[in-house]
């Protein structure tokens, strides 16, 4: 299987190396187009065999699974690029969630899937979000669950969905290691523990924290009652973090809605404005 990547960006590269290091895919059966030559060379000096194409057009042509990871703002262009040359029988996977499924098939006669990855996939862990346009078959399908499978849990959902879905998934590690930062950063300040040894000793806190809700059963409900003794200190202090915390989600939640529901208005004028042209 030939695939195509435009765009060499954060996720772009993130993908394209995750996929080859998990042995998904061979360096030999990747070109990659991107604005940034330099970020492309650098992904042909690690992984000999990856080919530089000189066009996006060149890239969508040679590809039988053909991956778009480019800014909202660049559909337009790209779009324009891919148009003339891709057929029926390609599979295009975009990574953007502003832009639809149904704005992608109107103006594209390939099989069209959105999955919105994560930067902990990476790490061959974390979750990527499925959503399936109204081309594909059953056998394609499978197939695409089992390249993500490689790198991630691959979760279908409906595209109604997406925005809070990425908020989860794709914006919750900065949200979460921000939090962390913040508990080392106090326990630092207050205590003057070294950074270094209160950093290990959080960051294996998360760990282990993860593990007994994904392999051993616990909730997180359970695990804060299995910590916490009445009117012990994790219950003093425990009562003291949610006084504080207390409509931060929410509110987190509203902006990043606010946002996406402008992202969806400057991309429907963006490509209103090509369809028109």
């Amino acid at each position: 299987m030939k695939v195509g990547f435009i765009g060499a960006g954060s996720m772009g590269s993130l993908l394209a190396v995750a996929f080859v290091e998990a042995g998904a895919l061979l360096p030999s059966n990747i070109t990659v187009s991107s604005r940034s030559p330099s970020k492309v060379a650098a992904l042909a000096q690690r992984f000999p065999g990856l080919r530089s194409a000189g066009s996006n057009a060149e890239t969508a042509r040679e590809a039988d699974l053909l991956f778009l990871c480019i800014k909202p703002g660049d559909f337009r262009d790209v779009l324009e690029d891919i148009s003339p040359v891709v057929t029926s029988r390609q599979i295009i996977v975009s990574i953007t969630s502003p832009v639809t499924i149904a704005q992608l098939e109107a103006r594209l006669p390939c099989k069209i899937v959105k999955i919105i990855p994560s930067i902990v996939n990476a790490a061959r862990s974390g979750a990527t979000l499925v959503m399936w346009g109204s081309r594909l078959e059953p056998d394609e399908r499978e197939k695409l669950l089992g390249l993500f499978g490689q790198i991630s849990r691959p979760v279908e959902i409906c595209e109604e969905k997406v925005r809070v879905a990425s908020d989860i998934s794709s914006c919750g590690p900065a949200f979460f290691a921000f939090l962390l930062e913040e508990f080392v950063n106090a326990a630092v300040c207050q205590t003057g523990i070294d950074r270094e040894k209160a950093e290990l000793l959080a960051v294996e806190m998360i760990m282990g924290t993860a593990k007994m809700l994904t392999e051993q059963g616990f909730t997180t409900q359970a695990i804060q009652k299995r910590v916490c003794v009445p009117g012990g200190i994790t219950a003093v202090a425990l009562e003291e973090l949610k006084s504080r915390i207390q409509g931060a989600f929410p509110a987190i939640f509203q902006v990043t809605r606010a946002k996406f529901e402008e992202d969806l208005k400057k991309i429907r004028a963006l490509l209103e404005t090509q369809q028109g042209s």
